[in-house]
């Protein structure tokens, strides 16, 4: 996704993606504990990338239901507890689209948001869901929050042997545009991403039911003839440098309580 203008991922680009998610190599565990590991790679001298993975085997839960939490918008906003805000601004092909989202930093960080162009494949009984930042003219960097960048983000799930079980690795790499206290990078990696990955999976333990009493019928993402979202060309998009965004150093913020923490 260096390239000079926006594309859209093709098939060796999932390939690709999927291949460094599964690899191990060049990765260190920082966690791995009840079915959930979590790997990070050390910062480049002089890049602020942050790059972690997590790992999650689900027992009770199939490849499909967590491909269809994974994308439902309406959903997210009722489990995902770090969402500010988050919308979908139009659509590209039938397995691309753009989007907004805004989440919560650990206090007393200052809040991001990102721009992402987004898709998603089904392979054989895996599923890929990956995106990269973009920037749209409607959508400049906002006063309030961070503007951060993904280079490259994204899940892969993998359907395992009994039907109702799955393993979803997420695996991002981004740059937050700032420089970041050591407990911030600790934290991420040793509470903050496993809690992300339990409330994924217990978000999808209780979809089904969900989806039955919200349109149930209603799932863009497996048939894109629903879709009300406006086509936008690609030619409306450029590629988010993070040289052009401000960069603030918050290395000398001191952590301060959440309430979330005793969750």
């Amino acid at each position: 996704m260096s390239g000079q203008t926006v594309t859209i991922p093709d098939d060796r680009a999932f390939a690709s993606f999927k291949a460094e998610c599964l690899c191990e190599e060049g990765w260190s565990i920082n966690h791995n504990k009840g079915g959930i590991t979590v790997f990070t790679q050390g910062l480049e001298e002089g890049k602020s990338i942050h790059k972690i993975k997590c790992r999650m085997v689900c027992k009770d839960v199939s490849a499909e239901t967590m491909y269809d939490v994974l994308h439902d918008i309406e959903y997210r906003r009722k489990w995902d507890t770090n969402v500010i805000e988050t919308f979908d601004i139009g659509k590209l092909t039938v397995n691309a689209d753009v989007g907004y989202y805004s989440w919560k930093c650990p206090s007393p960080l200052r809040n991001r948001d990102v721009i992402t162009l987004r898709t998603w494949l089904p392979m054989g009984k895996d599923y890929i869901i990956m995106n990269y930042s973009v920037k749209h003219p409607k959508y400049p960097s906002k006063k309030d929050k961070v503007r951060a960048v993904s280079i490259q983000t994204g899940y892969v799930i993998q359907s395992q042997g009994p039907a109702n079980s799955c393993t979803l690795t997420y695996m991002a790499q981004v740059d937050p545009r700032g420089s970041l206290p050591k407990w911030v990078v600790n934290k991420s990696s040793h509470f903050l991403a496993p809690r992300a990955m339990k409330k994924i999976n217990k978000a999808c333990l209780k979809y089904t039911e969900w989806k039955q009493r919200h349109n149930p019928g209603f799932k863009p993402w497996l048939y894109p003839e629903q879709t009300t979202l406006p086509s936008i060309p690609l030619s409306e998009l450029s590629i988010q440098r993070a040289e052009s965004l401000e960069n603030i150093d918050e290395s000398s913020l001191a952590e301060t309580q959440d309430r979330e923490d005793s969750d």
